[in-house]
């Protein structure tokens, strides 16, 4: 099959990316909602019905499939520019410092592109019942009016501080993995086509790498929710907010986190965490890597 030209490329890895975003989002979506109220120092509420474990799901979608659509495209970008080949398979053997760089660099100019989206969702996903902020667009209005513009991008560094390592290690040990799997192919397969996993094979390399990435950088997580929800309203049945200006940075929010809630407070939500991200980030490799696949067959 020809290699297909730039501008299809491109479109095959933003589409692939945003619809492997989605799906992933929405099955997983429970999950984070648990996971947030954790990190947030909030109460899981009972009297919110199964509904509320799709709290802010609408603005994480918005979030979500940029976020994948950009990162993806990015990705195989700088992939290959490394290779010199845009063909997926040539990736595969490009050096681990190479694919933990590249996963960094996307992952940063993903979360740039799509912060205010994840901030919005961290907020109507932390809020509670009743609700401060009945839809995004409140949601919107209250921080433009308290915070201004830049609110839109509160907890910014943190994040960015948190997605180089998060997104470098689930990139690159994803692509380890996968070797890993091709290596144990030629050894023990008997097809002919050793280098092509399986669905199930990708679902567990990208299960490995989302729990990897998970497991060490979730105390940057933490930091981040801490600075997107200061100063921000909620009822008062949820006890007292998070003061405005309450951390100077994030190391000495990690520090403050430290000292008043011990290394429990760094980890926060880790297992309701670990168990979103872990099956997240297989399912969003699985579904790109067979949208890929498939788009790339019907556009070239």
């Amino acid at each position: 099959m020809e290699e297909p030209s730039k501008l299809k490329r491109a479109m095959i890895d933003s589409s692939a990316g945003a619809i492997s975003g989605g799906i992933s989002r929405t099955v997983t979506s429970p999950l984070d909602v648990i996971k947030i109220r954790f990190q947030a120092s909030r109460d899981i509420l009972r009297e919110e019905g199964v509904q509320g474990f799709w709290r802010g799901n609408v603005p994480a979608l918005l979030m979500v499939m940029p976020y994948t659509a950009i990162q993806f495209t990015v990705l195989h970008k700088l992939k290959t520019f490394a290779s010199g080949s845009s063909k997926s398979e040539n990736h595969v053997n490009l050096s681990p410092y190479l694919s933990y760089v590249s996963g960094a660099l996307a992952g940063c100019a993903a979360t740039v592109g799509s912060y205010p989206f994840d901030l919005l969702r961290t907020i109507l996903a932390s809020q509670g019942e009743p609700k401060v902020y009945p839809s995004m667009r409140s949601a919107f209005g209250d921080i433009i009016q308290t915070r201004g513009f830049q609110g839109l991008y509160a907890g910014l560094s943190p994040t960015l501080v948190e997605i180089i390592p998060y997104a470098g290690l689930q990139f690159g040990t994803y692509d380890t993995f996968k070797r890993w799997a091709m290596g144990w192919n030629h050894r023990y397969s008997n097809t002919t086509a050793e280098d092509s996993l399986s669905s199930f094979q990708l679902f567990l390399c990208g299960l490995a790498a989302g729990t990897c990435a998970k497991l060490v950088c979730h105390p940057l997580d933490v930091v981040k929710k801490r600075f997107q929800i200061e100063g921000l309203q909620r009822h008062p049945r949820y006890g007292a907010r998070v003061e405005r200006r309450a951390y100077s940075n994030m190391f000495d929010a990690m520090q403050r986190i430290l000292q008043f809630e011990g290394w429990a407070g760094l980890y926060k939500g880790i297992i309701p965490s670990t168990i979103k991200a872990a099956p997240a980030g297989a399912v969003t490799f699985v579904a790109y890597e067979l949208t890929s696949d498939w788009l790339e067959s019907i556009l070239t």
